[in-house]
Formats: structure tokens, sequence, C-alpha cells
């Protein structure tokens, strides 16, 4: 698996259902691999390898062009 800082991981399960967490920065021996410091939708921040029913989001575009426009 790879990802870049603000990709979204989505979890799958049939016990606890779908939830999801935003990745806050890749430190991983492999460029852009895990495991990731993330923070789930209810807030709670932790250190995650993900699962085989993890799917990685990337952060689409029309975000990031809004984070890189200046502020007025």
């Amino acid at each position: 698996m790879k990802a870049q800082a603000g990709d979204r991981l989505r979890f799958r399960s049939a016990v606890s259902g779908h939830c999801g967490a935003e990745i806050l920065m890749v430190r991983g021996r492999e460029h852009g691999g895990p495991p990731y410091p993330v923070r789930f939708d209810g807030g709670r921040v932790a250190l995650v390898v993900p699962r085989p029913d993890a799917v990685p989001e990337p952060v689409p575009l029309a975000e990031l062009d809004d984070e890189a426009a200046p502020s007025r």
C-alpha cells in the first residue's frame, strides 16, 4: 500500500461496518508505505498498519488546489 499525507483510509469490516481515517504523515521505510499516524473520523489519533480490509483514497486534486491557493 502506498499513500501520502491527507489521503483517507476506508476500513470495511463485517464486525465494525465502515469507518475512515485521514493519514497525517507518511513514516514508513518504503516511500509512502505504512505504518501511518492517522486521525479517525471520531477524532482519535493512532499509529496504524492497515489490514487488507483498508482501502486508500487519494486526496482529491481540488482539495490540494484549495490548500495551495493563497488566502484572501
